[in-house]
């Protein structure tokens, strides 16, 4: 596998730190390939890059997560701050339009990033992004998520962990059965039962709000040229990010497509919930080989 290079590209509000593995301008006449997630940084894709080591490979740290320091004072993650960031990289690296697998918050920045600037991107997979908009029961997604910011603010990082894996592995909409059931032990998930004091979870806290309540707009990622391909995976059937990919799918006029495993269907076996890496790989080759 390549060895990626670490490289700081420094904006007015924030240093941004991406990966590189391969050469610049890449070889081959093929678009670089943008891996991007949100809350999860670069690490979280080394098992998918190793399987493409064939193309140039650039992953990153959003902004204020992982490596990247902020210097704009804020705390929020929003799409649309996320996006400008990327525009900054991939203008950076002068290798425009490049490809994108974007997962979960990735995808929705991704969204965002080809809606307002579609030159970026030649195709975009977008695998399931969490977006209550799209969802038929979207209020009670919002309510189910104040449940998990709740149980985090009285519990701490376990308990809002524990609820968070109940919301995200319930099966079909949040009706009241959902709602009726008891506060999950986060021992029962591997998750501590102590409490550390802190509240700054970008994923339990309010701080990425700002990504599930995105919402996507339709015109503006028509009229932007690049190829959208929503993904699913197969296992996630039933589920809120599954739901919402569809939403999102349905929204662009197209299907999803089903790639192998679940959400996190491309980590490898150092993650707690790995997924099928090397089977995924090939179906992403084999949806950007499509277009």
């Amino acid at each position: 596998m390549t060895q990626p290079q670490t490289r700081t590209l420094a904006t007015p509000d924030a240093d941004i730190v991406y990966d590189v593995r391969g050469p610049l301008p890449p070889a081959g006449g093929r678009p670089l390939l943008l891996m991007i997630g949100q809350p999860m940084t670069a690490e979280g894709f080394a098992d998918l890059a190793a399987h493409f080591t064939d193309r140039t490979v650039v992953t990153y740290d959003p902004r204020g997560l992982g490596r990247s320091a902020r210097k704009d004072g804020r705390t929020d993650h929003t799409p649309q701050d996320q996006a400008a960031d990327l525009h900054a990289l991939i203008t950076s690296l002068g290798a425009g339009p490049v490809d994108v697998f974007a997962s979960s918050g990735g995808a929705v920045t991704a969204l965002e990033l080809v809606a307002t600037h579609g030159g970026d991107v030649a195709t975009l997979v977008a695998h399931e992004p969490p977006v209550n908009a799209a969802l038929p029961d979207a209020e009670a997604a919002v309510r189910a998520r104040a449940g998990f910011h709740e149980a985090y603010q009285k519990g701490g990082l376990g308990a809002g962990m524990a609820a968070f894996m109940q919301m995200t592995s319930w099966r079909g909409e949040f009706t009241d059965d959902y709602f009726a059931q008891p506060a999950p032990d986060p021992a029962a998930f591997g998750m501590p039962t102590g409490d550390d004091g802190s509240r700054d979870d970008p994923l339990l806290s309010t701080r990425s709000w700002a990504i599930t309540d995105y919402r996507p707009d339709a015109a503006a990622l028509a009229a932007a040229g690049s190829r959208i391909v929503v993904a699913v995976g197969e296992e996630s059937a039933g589920t809120y990010t599954a739901r919402s990919a569809s939403g999102v799918a349905a929204l662009l006029g197209q299907e999803p497509a089903v790639f192998p495993s679940h959400h996190g269907g491309f980590l490898g076996g150092d993650h707690g919930y790995a997924g099928k890496p090397a089977e995924f790989a090939a179906r992403l080759r084999e949806v950007l080989a499509a277009g």
